[in-house]
């Protein structure tokens, strides 16, 4: 048994339930086709606006920043395109864009054993600093070289690397690439001989540009250190012996002219002292004049006394007659002034 309450909810429900379907009924009879047809064409439309957008995204491609872009038409390289930015492209399968690397990349040559002109052996290591040329004929070239492969470009450049560093190694000798005197190394002509060797085959065959090379290793075997200590032992032997002769030259040089001013001085010295010497007898012979005209017997008794130092030295012995002449003088004394004999007598 149910309560008025439960029998008026049903009642409702019942009612509210009939009104609906009455009003669907309506709509489907009346306006449910109008309905229908709008939300169907809007759906439809969105679609082909969705078409149109993912067409025009086919058609359109990015070229990046330190990148190329190649259009290729069924397979076939038709443009480049290198400028950053969007372009207009044929969507796939009629056109497909293909990125190109254009950075720089730095490949190695490895230790190689190379010979130099003077027959020595030495092993030396060079880098390549490359990139593909931003040209449209280098970068289609690259592609056709080395199907668009970097790694595969660096193996081909590093064989060509290590081919060139034998052929330029035979230019130089040892002693341009390893000496003790830094003004005879020759490492920026072996590196610029290097590029030289190089620079054209790697644009002209793989579309490569090259940025710089460079020695990175240089050493050298046993067998070369050896000859290469020897050869420095003999050119330091050579130079210690032209500087021992370079200095024996200079040597003779200053004892020569040593010599040659001693004798001058002495020569000057000689004449000065005979000139010295011609004037003191000058000036003796006056002085003596003076005192033999003043004094005859003092002039005799001093003339006496000079000639027996000249004569005897400590070692001298002599037996003379001590009456005679000079010895007379160490007898008899003085001679006295006639006036004073006079007053002694």
């Amino acid at each position: 048994m149910s309560s008025p309450s439960s029998h008026g909810h049903d009642h409702y429900h019942d009612h509210h339930h009939h009104d609906h379907d009455h009003h669907h009924d309506y709509d489907h009879d009346h306006g449910g086709p109008k309905v229908r047809a709008r939300p169907a064409g809007l759906r439809i439309g969105v679609a082909l606006l969705l078409v149109l957008v993912m067409a025009a995204t086919a058609c359109f491609v990015q070229v990046r920043v330190g990148e190329a872009t190649v259009i290729t038409r069924f397979g076939n390289p038709s443009r480049v395109l290198i400028e950053p930015g969007l372009a207009w492209r044929w969507p796939v399968p009629f056109e497909t864009a293909v990125p190109v690397d254009l950075r720089l990349r730095t490949t190695s040559s490895g230790l190689q054993d190379v010979g130099t002109r003077d027959g020595l052996r030495i092993i030396v290591q060079a880098y390549i600093a490359w990139q593909v040329a931003p040209d449209p004929q280098s970068i289609q070239l690259f592609m056709r070289a080395v199907q668009n492969q970097p790694d595969e470009a660096a193996r081909q450049i590093r064989t060509l690397v290590g081919s060139a560093l034998e052929t330029t190694a035979s230019g130089f000798e040892l002693a341009d690439l390893v000496n003790v005197d830094a003004s005879r190394v020759r490492i920026d002509a072996f590196e610029q001989r290097l590029l030289e060797q190089i620079e054209h085959q790697l644009i002209n065959t793989y579309g490569v540009r090259v940025v710089q090379v460079g020695i990175e290793r240089l050493t050298l075997p046993k067998v070369t250190l050896d000859a290469t200590v020897d050869r420095m032992r003999a050119e330091r032997e050579t130079i210690a012996t032209e500087r021992t002769a370079e200095g024996k030259r200079k040597a003779a040089e200053i004892q020569s002219a040593a010599e040659r001013d001693a004798r001058i001085l002495q020569a000057d010295a000689n004449v000065k002292a005979a000139q010295i010497q011609a004037q003191s007898q000058v000036e003796a012979a006056q002085v003596y004049g003076k005192a033999y005209s003043g004094a005859p017997e003092l002039y005799t008794l001093l003339r006496s006394l000079d000639t027996l130092s000249s004569v005897i030295n400590p070692g001298t012995r002599l037996v003379l007659r001590t009456d005679a002449a000079p010895f007379r003088a160490l007898v008899d004394g003085p001679a006295l002034p006639a006036g004073a004999a006079r007053e002694q007598q």
